[in-house]
């Protein structure tokens, strides 16, 4: 609501699809709960300069329902008084007292400048907005366009073809336009949720398989006493409870914390990027206490089970790893084919049928199969890379492959963690991708220099291209002429080298002879649809061609080069397009072509604001994955350590065992450090081979149904970069734990109990 869904704060309502007629009656019906949204294109007048074709839009009477946001002054509220968007008063040199004048002839009217405006949205972006009852001083002008309205309270009767919704149907609806009709970025989130409860689940189920097992002996002592089995099943069940109630609490309270101060940090490190704090939303944070407490539940409950389910005396006897020549580790590989099988088939089922929730089954049974298949994959690849790092190296292997269960168990956390950040970082590459590509479609050129009188000459290019900010710059070539429906002539241009300055490549520009592409947000008011027919005239030359609508390049029609050579035998530089370099100052950049244009009599058609605010809710976004994606390493970080140091408490005879026959302390640290880089780096490598998996299943399943335009795209540099920070997280690791191994000395390791 700060941003792209601005205009439709604090309503209740949203009525689109209306005809001018029909929104005039709404809102006159509404009165101050109505806010109306559209423009009408005018000339101003500013000091000494003329901009044709400037937008003017309303400003809505409450003071709840107006969207754009004031950077100085304040909004109109009488007759004669205006507000100026920001880009706009640089670019006119326009200030907060100054004089403008709006529209021609008898509709002509002064303007006293009381106020500059931000836009945060594209919905209904506009130069100058005034009052309601000024802009109906414009109401028979064909260029008015009234098409949707917000209304606060009950709407009544509106017409059949009137679309009525809440502000957030709205918001999803139009965000959805742009990704076919689906929700992509809602799925992938809902997809990060989904998986990072899963890690949770697997790092506390990790964290319990271990200290129950130290306390095996307590428990059997326990039954050997006299306590049941349902007492002890009830006492760690209870002890579980209070774990997770505690650890939900604080999470949900530090987790409320930090959305708060990344909203805050967003605001400092990209001030222009509309970004705003909700409320605290009660139902969702008491959700994720619910959700913490039946996940810390659900993951003891398997260790709670295997405790009960031996018997005293089995369980004062030395613990022996479970392996695939033991019944269990038979059971566990028959369990990890099925599991393997099945979510093959459901991801193969997903993209067949595009089902998200087969995906999200698929490959929860695929990851399961993997998991159970750890203490023979696990010790396999770690045979295969540690026996080539030297003799440290092959002591580390040995010691961590001689127990395969507590080697997978350590190496778990940390595999679901890369995967899961392969699989996001994945996702958000072919998505962001995809949407600049889109963007770059609805946008293809920053900014157009257009006359309608004098051609442009050669050293007005060069000017252009001598401006700070500007990458590239061409000069199209084109004739002054008239459009039927149109009340004023335009330039009708054609521009074979658009690929110079277009960000699509200049497709928009490759017109087939006959027809005329028009940009449909310059040209709404037309009402025309692709395929209708309009005449064409040059001079005493004519053609009939046909319509074909595009969006991105302001007020002026494209034609292929035959088609302009039929209209015209003398075209000249009726159009300057520029392409704007990636460190440029847009609204410094945007009023200095306004000074260029201005004194060349002509007109800046600006679409870098439009891309700046379409690009915003990306960026959020973006912002938010970054978040996610440091929550997702911090819960590697976390199951690694875990489960590396509870593992360096059960392995204290060893490690003295080993240091009794000639191991250093010093050998013994880097035998661990050796130990976790290896465990590290082998589930890192896994974890990015099984995401890019994943995220493919992603692209096939959802992605190209949203974004038809989408390519596979795999962030090979940053995926490196998430494998050696793998590696040295598990070197991190290990410190801790090291330390307090070699602090053991053998005589006491060796009596250890």
């Amino acid at each position: 609501m700060a941003g792209f869904g601005a205009p439709f704060r604090n309503s209740d309502h949203v009525v689109s699809k209306l005809t001018n007629e029909d929104a005039f009656e709404l809102v006159e019906r509404h009165g101050a709960n109505a806010s109306p949204l559209g423009r009408a294109m005018l000339t101003v007048r500013a000091g000494d300069r003329s901009y044709p074709e400037m937008g003017v839009g309303p400003v809505a009477e409450s003071k709840d329902l107006r969207w754009q946001q004031l950077t100085s002054g304040r909004f109109p509220e009488r007759k004669g008084e205006a507000v100026v968007d920001l880009w706009d008063a640089q670019n006119w040199d326009v200030a907060v007292g100054d004089r403008i004048r709006i529209g021609e002839r008898a509709t002509a009217a002064d303007f006293t400048v009381v106020g500059i405006v931000r836009a945060p949205s594209p919905v209904a972006q506009a130069s100058v907005y005034v009052t309601w009852p000024q802009l109906m001083r414009w109401a028979d002008d064909p260029s008015l366009g009234i098409y949707t309205v917000t209304v606060r309270g009950a709407v009544g009767p509106v017409p059949e073809t009137a679309k009525v919704q809440t502000p957030e149907q709205e918001i999803a609806a139009r965000t959805a336009q742009l990704q076919n009709g689906v929700d992509t970025w809602s799925l992938l989130l809902l997809l990060f949720a989904g998986i990072a409860v899963f890690v949770s689940i697997l790092v506390i189920a990790n964290t319990f398989s271990i200290l129950l097992a130290q306390r095996m002996r307590d428990f059997a002592l326990l039954r050997c006493v006299g306590a049941t089995r349902r007492q002890v099943v009830s006492s760690v069940r209870r002890e579980a409870a209070v774990v997770g109630l505690l650890s939900s609490l604080a999470g949900v309270l530090v987790g409320a914390g930090l959305g708060y101060g990344l909203i805050a940090l967003i605001k400092t490190l990209s001030p222009i990027t509309p970004i705003a704090a909700p409320a605290p939303p009660a139902p969702w944070l008491l959700g994720g206490l619910a959700i913490g407490l039946t996940a810390t539940l659900v993951a003891a409950w398997l260790p709670i089970r295997r405790v009960v389910r031996v018997s005293p005396l089995a369980a004062l006897r030395p613990d022996t790893a479970t392996d695939p020549r033991t019944a269990t580790g038979r059971a566990r590989l028959v369990l990890g084919v099925f599991m393997l099988i099945a979510g093959l088939v459901l991801l193969a089922s997903a993209m067949a049928w595009h089902s998200t929730v087969l995906m999200l089954a698929g490959g929860g049974s695929l990851f399961t199969g993997v998991l159970l298949f750890g203490p023979v994959l696990i010790p396999r690849l770690l045979e295969i890379t540690g026996t080539r790092l030297g003799t440290i190296g092959r002591l580390a292997t040995k010691n961590a492959v001689r127990n395969p269960r507590r080697t997978a168990t350590t190496a778990a956390s940390l595999l679901v963690g890369i995967t899961l950040i392969t699989a996001v970082l994945t996702g958000v590459a072919i998505t962001s991708e995809a949407l600049n590509e889109r963007l770059d479609g609805q946008h293809p050129i920053d900014a157009a220099l257009v006359s309608t009188g004098k051609p442009f000459s050669a050293d007005f290019l060069d000017k252009v291209r001598g401006t700070s900010g500007v990458d590239q710059a061409i000069a199209v070539d084109g004739a002054v002429a008239t459009v039927s429906g149109l009340d004023k002539p335009i330039p009708v241009v054609t521009a074979p080298d658009a690929q110079r300055v277009a960000h699509d490549g200049g497709s928009f520009a490759r017109v087939e002879p006959g027809v005329l592409r028009l940009d449909e947000s310059a040209f709404r008011q037309l009402r025309l649809r692709a395929g209708d027919k309009v005449r064409v005239t040059v001079g005493d030359r004519r053609a009939v061609l046909q319509v074909s609508l595009a969006t991105g390049w302001g007020l002026q029609a494209v034609v292929a080069p035959e088609t302009l050579a039929r209209l015209t035998d003398s075209a000249a530089p009726r159009a300057v397009w520029i392409r704007a370099s990636a460190d440029a100052d847009s609204t410094r950049l945007v009023g200095e072509l306004g000074d260029l244009a201005a004194a060349a009599g002509a007109n800046v058609n600006d679409q870098l604001e439009a891309r700046e605010t379409e690009n915003a809710p990306l960026m959020i976004l973006t912002w938010a994955i970054v978040a996610l994606l440091g929550f997702s390493v911090a819960i590697a970080l976390v199951g690694i350590a875990n489960t590396l140091g509870l593992s360096v408490l059960e392995r204290v005879r060893e490690h003295a065992l080993l240091r009794a026959l000639g191991l250093t302390r010093r050998q013994l640290r880097r035998m661990l450090a050796a130990e976790a880089v290896l465990l590290s780096l082998v589930a890192a490598v896994l974890g990015t081979v099984i995401g890019i998996g994943f995220a493919w299943v992603g692209y096939e399943t959802f992605v190209k149904q949203a974004l038809d335009n989408a390519t596979m795209q795999v962030p090979w540099p940053l995926l490196a970069v998430v494998v050696l920070v793998a590696a040295l997280a598990g070197l991190l690791a290990s410190v801790l734990p090291a330390r307090r191994a070699v602090r053991v000395t053998p005589a006491a390791g060796l009596s250890f109990e």
